[in-house]
């Protein structure tokens, strides 16, 4: 399936049928995530992957019972961290200088000018950006999962501060942002199934400068 058309195939699941995606699948979902493009390649989220349905349950409440929630096969918590520090971009850094086989001098400038533009500034602002480095790889996995047919749902609706609770993020220094329950269709119980995507026009939606 090619992307335009798995794009087109894809829609916001209402209501999924509980059957389980394959770990393969969901292991191509997380490494398109894990691909994306992020700012200086700071990478600054992870994915937390949620199975247990006890777990699920609990979160249910907190997402206003939208039954994806229980009725998907995997539901991934998109995390960002919480602040940017010394220690956390060194472990970036240290980590891509090792693999790269390249001393730390090689990189030490540009990471003392990243530091002194991130470290000092006010924690909510640099939580807002590793935010959106996560949302760049929330739109990877959606991608892929449609690539691969696995339905997924985009949501932004649950009680931030319950879902860190619940799972431990803030001990972690990371902060929910977003999820994405995955699973399949179901056919007969979700009343968005056939219905025609709607967007606008390529006319609209694109400004042009010539």
């Amino acid at each position: 399936m090619e992307l335009i058309e798995a794009l087109n195939w894809r829609y916001a699941t209402k209501k999924m049928n509980g059957q389980a995606v394959p770990q393969e699948k969901v292991d191509l979902i997380l490494e398109a995530a894990r691909l994306a493009p992020t700012s200086s390649g700071l990478q600054p989220f992870k994915v937390i992957v949620v199975t247990n349905p006890e777990l699920k349950q609990a979160l249910l409440p907190h997402a206003f019972n939208q039954s994806q929630i229980v009725d998907s096969s995997h539901l991934l918590v998109f995390a960002a961290w919480d602040n940017y520090t010394h220690e956390n971009i060194d472990e970036v850094f240290n980590r891509t200088n090792q693999e790269r086989g390249v001393p730390a001098e090689a990189t030490a400038d540009y990471v003392a000018r990243l530091k002194g533009m991130l470290v000092d500034r006010e924690a909510e602002l640099n939580f807002q950006h590793a935010a959106r480095q996560a949302y760049i790889g929330f739109g990877m996995a959606i991608a892929q999962a449609a690539l691969l047919q696995v339905d997924a749902t985009p949501m932004e609706g649950f009680d931030n501060a319950k879902v860190d609770e619940l799972l431990g993020l803030r001990a972690k220094n990371l902060r929910s942002v977003t999820m994405l329950p995955l699973g399949y269709r179901d056919e007969t119980g979700d009343w968005l199934v056939g219905l025609k995507k709607v967007r606008q026009s390529l006319a609209d939606f694109v400004i042009e400068f010539k």
